[in-house]
């Protein structure tokens, strides 16, 4: 069972929800660890699972959930994000319940970053919708469509299911080595992003802040590996090759 909880009730109507989990390259957290610090984003509630890793993130010297939910009131924005990697078998269950949150509240836009793997990774920010009219939106603000390919993981179930709930998504992905973690492609992808909410974010910090979302996913997946055999297997579950 996944549940998501705040702390208390939250006015979130007409908000924006960036899904920032991890998936390839990292981008994800990456980007949504530096928009959560740049904004100063409250943190507002938390998102808990028995098929989660039993751990606890300790920041400032205070343990805190893992999987966690942040608001910012001037720009309307949700940041949800986690320091572990979503197990495969619970991908399907927790978009729903994110839909199901989003449905709740009256949030308006789902906006999901992740990377996709290239050989020679470039500059350029990408984004896939079923909304003729956010495709249209995003390519007059300077971002790429994607006519062909395939997008995975929390965000892609996001997409494919949000019709149903009268939401407009989108992904908004950039190019990157699976092999590499490069602050490069969460900057890439910041800039994208900008073009669609106009958050104006301050990016020369960008890189300090990659290497600290690095280290902490990096040291989880090892503690993954040393908990019980099930988490051992999510993980492995999602493939190596994805992740810097």
């Amino acid at each position: 069972m996944i549940e998501i909880k705040l702390f208390k009730e939250c006015n979130l109507k007409g908000y924006s929800l960036i899904d920032a989990f991890p998936g390839v390259g990292l981008v994800g957290p990456m980007a949504g660890s530096y928009i959560i610090e740049k904004l100063g984003m409250t943190y507002i509630g938390y998102i808990d699972s028995d098929s989660f890793p039993p751990i606890a993130a300790i920041h400032g010297g205070t343990p805190i959930f893992p999987a966690r939910i942040y608001k910012d009131d001037k720009y309307k924005l949700v940041v949800v994000m986690s320091e572990f990697i979503i197990p495969s078998t619970s991908i399907y269950q927790l978009s729903r319940e994110l839909l199901e949150f989003v449905r709740k509240y009256g949030i308006s836009k789902v906006m999901s970053i992740s990377g996709m793997p290239s050989n020679k990774p470039g500059d350029t920010t990408f984004v896939t919708s079923p909304n003729p009219a956010t495709i249209k939106k995003a390519s007059k603000a300077g971002l790429k469509t994607i006519s062909e390919g395939v997008v995975a993981g929390v965000g892609a179930v996001l997409m494919i299911n949000s019709m149903q709930y009268n939401v407009e998504s989108m992904n908004i992905l950039v190019e990157v080595n699976p092999q590499i973690m490069d602050p490069k492609y969460a900057e890439n992808a910041l800039i994208g992003l900008n073009k669609i909410i106009d958050i104006n974010i301050d990016l020369k910090d960008l890189d300090e802040e990659a290497k600290r979302v690095e280290a902490k996913i990096r040291d989880t997946l090892k503690k993954m590996k040393e908990s019980p055999e099930h988490y051992e297997n999510a993980a492995e579950a999602t493939g190596p090759s994805m992740y810097a």
